[in-house]
């Protein structure tokens, strides 16, 4: 087995996309609708999500937009990333949330229609967002899901949990591929904001712990944060793979 693929394997099982495109004509195609009622970008994305809301808001692929996120493990990184590509923003004390409305706004002129800027991780990023919109008495039927590639599925298994009614439609923010260059593993396009390969496989790695539905895992027969989650066997025998030469992200919080 190659260490690459075998990475390659824990990232497209991650990071889900059920449509190809966000366009009205794919969601149509896939679903039968143009628009979604709602779309979610979490803030726990790399900057690269911004792009894929603005792409979505420009599209019209929904009848609301939302950004959901506060500060987590992986703020920083996205502070660190904004004032790269923007130094005169002062991100030292901003949400994720407002981060990716500023980014949107500078580059794009778009803003999201709403913003929650107090959730901590993934699961409170669920019960969170469905507060904001009881709140705010959006009815919806379906959510377009938009999370960093590493949590997407996991994000989707937290909603189908406490909403298993509503038609979540998954769409990662990006789709890393791992190659092989010259010894050395490297992605084979670049992305706006992408973690580094270590952090990125770190990432991926702390997910199947998490997504394994036991005693140790979020699901149902262990923290009961997410819905249950199968597991291939070929995912499986990647993670045990992969883990042999990088570290588990430890679960701390959902």
């Amino acid at each position: 087995m190659k260490l690459f693929e075998q990475i390659n394997i824990l990232a497209e099982f991650c990071g889900m996309r059920d449509v190809s495109a966000l366009t009205q004509s794919e969601l149509n195609n896939t679903f039968g609708f143009k628009r979604a009622d709602v779309m979610v970008l979490f803030g726990g994305s790399i900057l690269a999500g911004g792009d894929i809301l603005a792409e979505a808001i420009k599209n019209q692929i929904a009848k609301t937009y939302l950004i959901v996120g506060g500060a987590g493990h992986t703020t920083e990184t996205l502070r660190i990333k904004m004032n790269e590509i923007y130094p005169g923003i002062n991100t030292k004390n901003l949400s994720e949330a407002e981060i990716f409305n500023k980014y949107i706004n500078l580059r794009y002129n778009l803003s999201a229609d709403y913003l929650e800027s107090e959730s901590t991780n993934c699961g409170n990023n669920i019960t969170l967002m469905l507060k904001l919109l009881d709140e705010n008495k959006i009815s919806y039927k379906n959510i377009i899901l938009a999370q960093d590639a590493t949590m997407q599925r996991r994000m989707y298994a937290g909603l189908t949990k406490y909403r298993p009614e509503i038609l979540a439609i998954n769409y990662a923010t990006y789709q890393a591929k791992i190659v092989d260059k010259d010894s050395e593993l490297v992605y084979d396009t670049n992305i706006l904001g992408m973690w580094n390969v270590e952090r990125y496989v770190n990432l991926l790695l702390g997910e199947i712990p998490r997504l394994t539905d036991d005693v140790n895992g979020y699901g149902p027969n262990g923290k009961n944060f997410i819905a249950h989650v199968d597991i291939p066997l070929k995912v499986q025998e990647a993670f045990e793979f992969v883990s042999k030469f990088y570290k588990v992200r430890q679960a701390i919080k959902v």
